[in-house]
């Protein structure tokens, strides 16, 4: 899709992508997975170098996806110094959820809606008995290691964490606020005006 945005030489027509990226807002949508993650890695790395004291809007509207992709976003945006501003449109689930958190400043839409749960195993398990055995030795590594993510970032203790994610566990916007997930809850109009 694209819009018409006035420019010097009169009216362009620009991708929309192109047209909130220059606006600094990054969209993470759909499955995280090492495509998408770099997609968006590559979007924060550019807004940050092109200007570190501008705020920078992460748009938020995805069902998760992979432990390492979702890492992988997390850890670039732990080390920007750039304001980063999480907006969770719709779905923040899993690995999404994670990074939702993580923001310094969290705005949830009215009908919007967290999910986090323990780590999963994908498609399916197999193998011999060792396999096995690394396959869950791993998952439990990773099941503390966002344990102690969430815990920084909404001050929890990591035993609520697991406490709270020993099953798919949905947060409204209110319950995301009083678990430490979320800071405020507003409307599409005052996102426009933050």
């Amino acid at each position: 899709m694209d819009v018409q945005v006035k420019s010097c030489d009169g009216i362009t027509l620009m991708p929309i992508e192109t047209k909130l990226l220059s606006d600094r807002k990054i969209f993470l949508e759909g499955e995280i997975d090492s495509e998408s993650a770099c997609e968006f890695v590559k979007k924060l790395l550019y807004l940050c170098l092109e200007d570190s004291e501008q705020p920078i809007d992460i748009m938020i509207n995805s069902v998760g996806g992979g432990i390492q992709s979702g890492l992988f976003i997390y850890d670039t945006l732990q080390s920007c110094r750039t304001p980063l501003r999480m907006f969770c449109m719709g779905t923040a689930y899993s690995m999404a959820a994670v990074i939702f958190t993580s923001g310094k400043t969290r705005y949830m839409f009215p009908n919007s809606e967290l999910m986090l749960h323990e780590p999963l195993i994908s498609n399916g398990l197999g193998g011999s008995a060792s396999s096995v055995r690394s396959v869950s030795d791993s998952l439990l590594e990773s099941k503390d290691k966002i344990n102690r993510i969430l815990s920084k970032h909404t001050g929890k203790t990591p035993e609520e964490i697991e406490e709270a994610t020993r099953f798919d566990h949905y947060f409204s916007p209110e319950e995301a606020i009083r678990f430490g997930l979320a800071d405020e809850i507003i409307g599409f109009e005052k996102m426009l005006e933050v």
